[in-house]
């Protein structure tokens, strides 16, 4: 291992070491002054740029309309809606004074933005023909976090949140189940991530939704992690909020609404799934930068070889870096690894005078010498990048199958659990006593209610007639 690279902890003797490692070798983030906030660095901020481009075409694309709304929530406000100010209580910060004066009210810092976007839509829909309004919402959010870590946790931390309004209940289910889909394939065809997909149970779900649905990630150390969920609320905040419209008979009827996120928690994903002891690992459709060039020894043959190459990648909007820094090119090998670039393309005269150049793969480490005589670079470099992305999510399937595991009672959980932390599919039988029995082990929760084949006709805790075949495993 190069010298760069001895300051990343070995992932297997140390996981939550080697993490926060590769997040400041990468340059990804840093801890900040401001207790259990992060600076988030050029490098992971052109990551969440990426991933925002993708998602907010995808939220354009299905008929959404960016908005913004205020920082701050009068607390009359929050508690308009019970579920939703107990359920979010422990994570409140709240601002009790204004320049030198106490304030009348206090207001909190948005959590969330439900009471913001109902208090909206109250004042601003009378009639069916103003409906559906659907929404989405960049911005940061504040949640009083007892234990942090970069991306994973933090108590400021950048999200989209959408929030929408329907004249029907099948109209606005509609609307929670496509975004769910959204997210799922984003996961799966940008970050290479696989997910499972399904309904969380009463005691998981949002605060004041009917439900939740979700998509669960699983990191390479067996650890789950909630990835993105969308919410159906029926008519419980309308009600709280009061949004009525007067509909096609001319009757006063209550809205049905829905909302739905992810955050920047995806990188910490990125980083849990793919990335190794030498550094960051990017799936090249989410990379910011696709392609490092390496020229190994000035000359002009290089730097014309180089110019030619950076006028192809450009019109085939391959996004690169030439590291021409004095640098040495063992330093520079080193920073595009640790980096996670997909591609880095090493240029030196002697090799340019045989026709070869060399690939090197950062997935895999592999390198490929590339007759330039008889290929063109520029689409080998195209091929090799949709290789590298199909290549990184089946590798993080078949480690997400590995540690996917089956119960038939609450020992075989048990077992499981002493042996390699995972996705344990095990029936359930409904009832939350249970649920909370499950969580006796290593904290073991429910991730999602599955749509799947019944594996068994018994709840796994009690042994009584089962409803559900749910994923439990411990989270981040």
């Amino acid at each position: 291992m190069n010298k760069i690279n001895k300051e990343i902890t070995s992932r297997d003797n140390d996981f939550a070491k080697w993490y926060t490692d590769v997040v400041k070798a990468a340059k990804l983030a840093s801890y900040s002054n401001v207790k259990g906030c992060i600076v988030i660095e050029p490098r992971g901020y052109a990551i969440w740029e990426n991933i925002q481009h993708v998602l907010d075409t995808e939220f354009k694309k299905t008929g959404h309309t960016n908005v913004y709304m205020p920082l701050l929530i009068p607390e009359n406000l929050m508690k308009k809606e019970g579920e939703l100010i107990n359920g979010f209580a422990p994570e409140v910060a709240w601002v009790t004074e204004g320049g030198n004066k106490k304030l009348e009210e206090r207001m909190c810092v948005r959590p969330t933005s439900e009471t913001l976007f109902s208090d909206y839509f109250h004042n601003t829909v009378k009639s069916y023909r103003d409906l559906p309004l659907k929404y989405n919402q960049w911005c940061s959010v504040f949640r009083w976090e007892k234990e942090t870590r970069p991306f994973l946790r933090s108590r400021e931390f950048l999200w989209q949140e959408g929030h929408t309004i329907h004249e029907t209940q099948k109209e606005a289910e509609t609307e929670a189940h496509l975004m769910h889909k959204i997210y799922k394939e984003f996961f799966e065809n940008y970050l290479a991530i696989p997910v499972i997909t399904g309904v969380k149970t009463e005691k998981e779900k949002f605060a004041g939704a009917e439900y939740s649905l979700t998509i669960e990630a699983l990191m390479y150390n067996g650890v789950a992690l909630q990835s993105g969920t969308s919410h159906y609320f029926g008519q419980k905040f309308a009600k709280a909020y009061d949004i009525k419209f007067s509909d096609r008979e001319n009757n006063l009827s209550y809205v049905y609404q829905t909302s739905w996120g992810v955050t920047t928690r995806m990188i910490g994903a990125l980083i849990m799934v793919h990335s190794d002891d030498y550094g960051l690992v990017l799936p090249p459709k989410i990379a910011p930068v696709k392609v490092n060039i390496v020229p190994i020894k000035e000359s002009e043959e290089v730097d014309n070889f180089i110019e030619n190459l950076k006028k192809k990648f450009d019109k085939e909007n391959i996004t690169y870096e030439v590291l021409d820094s004095d640098k040495s090119a063992g330093f520079k090998f080193a920073e595009s690894e640790v980096n996670g670039v997909p591609i880095r393309i090493d240029i030196g005269p002697r090799d340019l005078a045989n026709n070869i150049v060399t690939l090197t793969r950062r997935d895999t480490r592999e390198k490929i010498e590339v007759n330039t005589k008889y290929n063109d670079l520029v689409v080998v470099c195209n091929t090799l990048l949709k290789t590298i992305q199909s290549d990184m999510y089946d590798r993080a399937l078949e480690r997400r199958n590995s540690l996917t595991f089956e119960a038939h009672n609450f020992s075989e959980v048990k077992e499981i659990m002493d042996k390699q932390p995972g996705f344990i599919k095990a029936m359930w039988c409904g009832d939350a006593d249970c649920e909370a029995k499950m969580k006796e082990i290593k904290g073991l929760k429910s991730r999602c209610i599955v749509d799947e084949n019944p594996i068994d006709s018994k709840c796994c805790v009690c042994g009584k007639d089962a409803k559900k075949l749910v994923y439990w495993g411990i989270q981040y």
